[in-house]
């Protein structure tokens, strides 16, 4: 029997998003890709693999593609029990901040003096993030219990590489902060002309610390605020 921390299902249909991002993964389910990755899903949850997290498309649910003015980019969701919650870099209320969550708000409140955020709650939850319009975006959406970057290469990648060009092509200015090589990689999707891209090394304590670009210091809080103040400003 399923638990709630974990995938149920692998219909699309119970993963809701918000009415603006329902046309483009509509698109994707019903492509080759798409069937392909349900197809996949379908056979490991068959198989009784443990896949979290229990709502893949959370990011595009609690963050409309009208409402994304940050995107943050992570990799792969999670892999331990109760961890994952669909959002990158986020962990579930009262869950151990992972290493790299807390050199996140490390550096949040070295840039800006914004204190960590009260534990157990919302503790290392980033939901608030997502509903105040920071798409918090992995690439790959879905991984089994103690096994990262199982599902890569399943074919999430070509959905969240159209939902970066989809924010990309938009109108509305918006800053993309892309930590370490994997989320770098995804920088060819986007107009630098028009969007603000910062890039540095990964928040991971395997990295945050080291050139070229360390995480620890890189000042991406300020940078994106005062680029949007400055934009809103007319500056």
């Amino acid at each position: 029997m399923s638990r709630p921390d974990q995938l149920s299902s692998s219909n699309p249909a119970d993963w809701p998003v918000a009415p603006g991002w329902q046309p483009l993964v509509d698109d994707f389910f019903a492509s080759a890709v798409g069937q392909k990755l349900q197809g996949f899903l379908r056979e490991r949850l068959d198989a009784g693999a443990v896949i979290f997290p229990p709502q893949p498309l959370r990011a595009l649910e609690l963050t409309p593609p009208e409402d994304v003015r940050v995107v943050i980019l992570g990799q792969d969701p999670y892999h331990g029990r109760g961890q994952a919650e669909g959002l990158a870099f986020s962990v579930a209320p009262g869950i151990a901040l992972p290493p790299s969550l807390r050199n996140i708000f490390k550096e949040l409140q070295r840039d800006l003096g914004t204190p960590p955020p009260p534990f157990p709650d919302p503790g290392g939850s980033l939901v608030k993030w997502a509903t105040h319009g920071v798409l918090l975006l992995n690439t790959c959406l879905t991984v089994e219990e103690a096994q990262p970057a199982s599902h890569a290469g399943k074919g999430w990648e070509v959905l969240t590489d159209a939902v970066i060009r989809h924010v990309a092509d938009g109108e509305r200015p918006v800053v993309f902060m892309l930590w370490g090589s994997h989320a770098q990689s995804k920088r060819a999707l986007i107009d630098v002309k028009h969007h603000k891209v910062l890039m540095s090394n990964h928040p991971s304590p395997l990295s945050a610390l080291r050139p070229p670009v360390p995480f620890i210091g890189c000042g991406h809080f300020g940078e994106a605020r005062a680029w949007r103040e400055a934009r809103q400003s007319g500056g």
